[in-house]
């Protein structure tokens, strides 16, 4: 397939080996990965930082198992942001979900494995419906890999702000009692995972702006100040790389549907 380009391609997101490695913490205080000790992976990640997601795909699917993390990440982070076809979206994440499952095979105590297979999932699943996910039993797939994740990885602020958003999705489609009893999602437990996102990343964007939905979600205009304030810390969060600028256009977006 032909993918579409990064449309913002910048110097700033150009990092070397070197000091990929020296911004290695802050640019994955969301997912807590391993610096590579791969070099073909070292450059699959400067391809990620860059924008460069197919290049990034690629040499980490020529790698193997062990470049699943950066190459699951460069393939869902293009199919959210700018693959244009809802079509190829759904085969997309289908594909990665699959692939994810067969990493748990083969690396089970690799959160990586889990987080993604879950993110797949819950793309997949708002693509098709919610509710209709929710019918096939995905709903549970998406919980027990974010539950493992967690687990395997309590500080990944991702998998945290994934849960929020499990919670959040549930409840609006399904209701506080059925979500309650039949998935065990409470409004509550959504704000918490949110909140311990925010508080493991202070720089995430895009933690802001999925709280900020969820709170539009759940409460409507009784929290649409609070939502549109987070909105706005979202926007002004500091960009390192192609992902946060992506992320930070969500915010503005997500910014202007608030406050008409």
């Amino acid at each position: 397939m032909a993918w579409t380009p990064f449309p913002y391609p910048d110097l700033a997101y150009q990092y070397t080996a070197a000091s990929l490695e020296a911004a290695w913490p802050l640019l994955h205080s969301g997912d807590r990965e391993p610096f590579p000790t791969n070099p073909l992976l070292v450059q699959a990640w400067i391809a990620f930082h860059a924008g460069e997601f197919e290049r990034a795909a690629r040499l980490g699917l020529d790698v193997g198992v062990n470049g699943y993390s950066v190459a699951h990440k460069a393939i869902c982070i293009y199919a959210h942001y700018l693959e244009r076809s809802p079509q190829k979206k759904l085969a997309t994440f289908e594909c990665v979900a699959e692939r994810c499952e067969r990493q748990q095979l083969e690396q089970p105590n690799n959160p990586s494995g889990y987080y993604w297979h879950a993110y797949a999932l819950g793309q997949y699943s708002q693509g098709i419906s919610v509710v209709k996910a929710l019918a096939q039993g995905l709903g549970a797939k998406v919980r027990n890999s974010l539950d493992t994740a967690i687990r395997l990885a309590p500080q990944r602020a991702d998998a945290h702000i994934a849960l929020g958003v499990y919670h959040a999705e549930i409840l609006d489609k399904v209701g506080a009692m059925i979500g309650g009893l039949t998935y065990g999602v409470k409004k509550e437990e959504c704000y918490k995972q949110f909140e311990t996102a925010i508080a493991l990343t202070p720089e995430s964007a895009i933690a802001r702006v999925r709280y900020a939905r969820a709170m539009m979600m759940l409460e409507g205009k009784r929290k649409q100040a609070e939502a549109i304030g987070l909105c706005e810390a979202a926007a002004r969060c500091a960009i390192h790389d192609a992902t946060e600028r992506l992320d930070t256009d969500a915010a503005k977006r997500e910014l202007e549907e608030e406050k008409q």
